[in-house]
């Protein structure tokens, strides 16, 4: 018997934008063609028909995953994930390559897929199960504790069109973490819950790990793909371009978001800020007043931030948050409440003086806002700008204290030696 539980070798996915290909039309697909042949015909003779273009979702995607294994699987939206995780769950068939699944397979792809919205949710427990291939006596054996997993005791017998969407993906995921699959695939589906959800199912995955079954694990949570996931990938294009230990491999994808999303040269503009009063522009300069995005633990640090014009109140405020790679508030700041500190409604400019810098390295990014004190925000501006921390060491060792050893922060101690 292999030793994995996934095999996937030169795995490709095409996609024909423009027209149905020949021979992958639906029923009504092809009803819809016939219809509308005489205006496809008129518009061709005008010179107007319709481009078609090949597109590869997937290319040359290969690789294999243990039994037991946990992989996180991150990429930027139109990666490809999703299509890859349909094809592993046999959705959708492989244009080319091929792929080995040695095991029961559950998949949760999209919230209330193989519900019927005119059915309770006791029947579509039975509805999906069936679907996912449980037998109607494991069904019964474990329904109580698949309700009471979705925390929906007072609602399944109610037509699960009245649900909310966190309801919907509650029972769905109950249904299929319950059917006890030698293979779990899971899209970022579990977004939709809320925090208390998304936290109980994290700890079911890995019950799910612990009993040595494998889980196929797709999310922009990077901190949880941290948390839960043995390995990593990053595709991107449609292809396998990074594979490794889920800390490097976020880490990687965050540099690669924030490099071509997230400035982090220490200089921002604001490409459609709103219309009325608003930041505009931020700048984070070092010790000699030069703009950057790279510091080092103990450096002292300027934020320099412009608005749009005259604020609409004589007396305002501005604030900062500032968040770490995984997207955790590590530290909080104001203008003084005191009134007389405030800024005036002529000033533009705000200055903020930082540090000594007490992090780890690693990558952070300020959030800024602006409003009158203890009222109302006239502007925020979410993940403004970025920086590095190059290195972190504080103590003078010769060695750069990163976030995984233990926190973000590095506070200043002395240890001696007790009697």
């Amino acid at each position: 018997m292999s030793s994995d539980a996934i095999e996937i070798a030169g795995l490709g996915k095409r996609y024909t934008i423009g027209q149905i290909p020949t021979g992958e039309a639906t029923l009504s697909e092809s009803l819809t063609a016939w219809a509308t042949g005489p205006w496809r015909r008129f518009k061709h003779m005008a010179g107007r028909g319709d481009h078609s273009r090949q597109f590869w979702a997937l290319k040359d995607v290969t690789f294999n995953v243990g039994v037991g294994e946990v992989i996180g699987i991150v990429g930027p939206n139109g990666a490809g994930k999703s299509t890859l995780l349909k094809v592993l769950s046999r959705i959708t068939p492989p244009t080319e390559g091929h792929v080995d699944l040695h095991g029961r397979v559950s998949s949760l792809l999209e919230v209330g897929t193989g519900f019927h919205p005119e059915l309770t949710g006791r029947e579509n427990v039975f509805l999906n199960g069936a679907i996912l291939g449980m037998f109607r006596a494991e069904i019964l054996r474990k329904f109580d504790a698949i309700v009471a997993f979705a925390e929906l005791e007072q609602f399944i017998d109610t037509p699960v069109k009245h649900y909310s969407s966190g309801m919907y993906v509650r029972l769905a995921f109950s249904v299929a973490a319950h059917l006890e699959p030698e293979i779990l695939i899971i899209d970022e589906v579990l977004s939709v819950g809320d925090l208390h959800f998304r936290n109980r199912c994290l700890g079911r995955m890995q019950e799910i790990r612990d009993d040595g079954r494998t889980v196929l694990f797709v999310s922009h949570d990077l901190t949880s793909v941290r948390q839960l996931c043995t390995r990593a990938l990053m595709l991107n294009g449609g292809r396998v371009v990074d594979e490794g230990t889920p800390a490097d491999i976020t880490r990687r994808y965050e540099r690669m978001y924030q490099e071509g999303g997230e400035n982090m040269s220490g200089i921002a503009e604001r490409n459609h800020p709103p219309r009325d009063y608003h930041l505009r522009r931020a700048e984070l300069r070092n010790a000699a007043g030069a703009a950057t995005g790279h510091f080092e633990a103990g450096d002292m640090m300027e934020i320099h931030l412009w608005s749009s014009g005259r604020a609409p109140e004589n007396s305002y405020t501005a604030e900062f948050r500032l968040r770490n790679d995984d997207g955790r508030v590590v530290s909080f700041g104001s203008a003084n409440p005191v009134r007389d500190r405030y800024y005036l409604a002529e000033q533009q400019h705000f200055v903020c003086r930082l540090g000594p810098l007490p992090l780890t390295e690693g990558a952070y990014v300020f959030t800024f806002a602006v409003r009158v004190w203890n009222k109302e925000h006239w502007d925020i501006w979410e993940r403004a700008v970025g920086f590095q921390i190059t290195s972190s060491d504080l103590f003078k060792t010769g060695y750069s204290i990163k976030s995984e050893h233990g926190g973000d922060l590095v506070i200043n101690q002395e240890w001696l030696v007790g009697d």
